[in-house]
């Protein structure tokens, strides 16, 4: 039975924006297969509200594989651990890979800081699932006349619920930028061995000079920065310091292989130098660019295999333009690999990445040197942003 609230089965990979997990959801050869399945927290909003005011949460899960919990909640709980959580609880609910949205009835708090966490109650007993902060404003804050308004950060648009491009697998790898980067477990910021001298990489027409403090998380997405910086590189160009994500060297060192779909939501930049991408990279190779996108063609996503060579220039103005989200995805298959866009197959190379195939994964914002694209046009900072990276397998 499901009381007042709203509970929805997305039809989807899963919604945006919860915390970053790498999940191990298959069991090692000679091992027995997991004994339950596991819920994990997608999305969980909002993170702020005004006291006084009555305010909803929504929570996103998802299972390993599909099972039935007894009940699904948000709690809540102040500075001294007070229970204060949101009413509305749904009951036997079904939760499967492909996820499901839950919202409680709504309540209002008192100006502070809490910590809010989804949880179900299963055979077993109760669950808690990842916390988060909830910063409750005070109602009215004092105008200051000669100050101007800062305008507020547009959120990150929500996913619409769309059909899923693949069915019948499970997420192995689940990064959403809803809290402070996992650097070190999870992300390496400074270095990589695609570039040649590690964090920085002037002979692949780059100005990039890698500085972890270049990616930030903020409103469910990270904001990758690129400025101009002190150095001068081997080319003799001046350097642009910028932001670069893989999980290369870090501690869980995850892996995408055969048979993997990957997928990001991303806001494509649109200053002039620009050069945002998706792509995997081990031992010298093992490239699979997932996307490339430059604003001097700004409809256009240039997507690769460099494995086993098959490329396509996807031109759509109303999927692809500067300053839109888009989703983008690449099943790498071993005999073809094959894209999405918005969910919708856009190319297959027909040529894969082969049955052995496995790359580390790298998400970063270059700036073009301007040998094939053109240089930045001025000093002012370049933005790109990504609401998520997933992989399913």
């Amino acid at each position: 039975m499901i009381g007042k609230h709203s509970l929805t089965v997305i039809a989807r990979t899963a919604t945006a924006t919860a915390g970053a997990l790498l999940l191990a959801l298959a069991a090692l050869p000679g091992q027995a297969a997991v004994a339950a399945p596991v819920v994990f927290q997608l999305r969980l909003t909002p993170t702020g509200a005004t006291a006084g005011a009555e305010v909803s949460a929504t929570l996103t899960v998802l299972s390993s594989r599909c099972q039935t919990v007894r009940s699904l909640g948000v709690g809540v709980r102040d500075s001294a651990g007070h229970n204060l959580d949101f009413p509305g609880s749904a009951s036997d609910v079904r939760i499967c890979p492909t996820g499901v949205t839950f919202t409680t009835r709504a309540r209002a708090f008192p100006a502070g800081t809490y910590t809010q966490f989804g949880f179900y109650r299963d055979a077993s007993g109760y669950h808690n699932l990842t916390g988060a902060t909830l910063t409750v404003r005070p109602a009215a804050v004092p105008a200051v006349p000669t100050v101007p308004a800062v305008p507020a950060v547009p959120a990150v648009p929500a996913v619409p619920a769309t059909a899923p491009p693949l069915g019948g697998r499970s997420p192995v790898f689940l990064e959403e930028f809803s809290r402070p980067l996992d650097w070190g477990a999870t992300w390496v910021g400074t270095r990589t061995s695609a570039y040649e001298y590690g964090d920085h990489n002037p002979k692949d027409n780059k100005l990039d000079q890698l500085t972890q403090d270049a990616v930030t998380v903020a409103d469910g997405a990270a904001t990758f920065t690129a400025r101009p910086g002190s150095r001068v590189l081997e080319n003799g160009l001046r350097s642009w310091t910028t932001g670069l994500l893989t999980t290369e060297g870090s501690a869980q060192g995850f892996k995408v292989r055969t048979g993997d779909y990957i997928e990001t939501r991303v806001q494509l930049p649109a200053r002039t130098g620009a050069w945002p991408a998706l792509w995997t990279w081990k031992d010298g190779g093992n490239e699979v660019d997932v996307f490339e996108y430059h604003p001097d063609h700004p409809d256009l996503l240039e997507l690769t295999n460099h494995v086993r060579s098959g490329s396509a220039n996807y031109s759509n103005p109303r999927a692809v333009a500067p300053g839109g989200w888009v989703t983008i995805g690449v099943l790498c298959g071993a005999g073809s690999d094959d894209w999405y866009v918005n969910n919708t197959k856009v190319y297959s190379d027909r040529t894969g990445v082969g049955s052995q195939w496995s790359a580390y994964l790298i998400l970063n914002l270059s700036v073009s040197a301007g040998r094939y694209h053109p240089a930045p046009d001025s000093t002012k900072p370049i933005t790109f942003a990504a609401d998520y990276v997933r992989v399913w397998r």
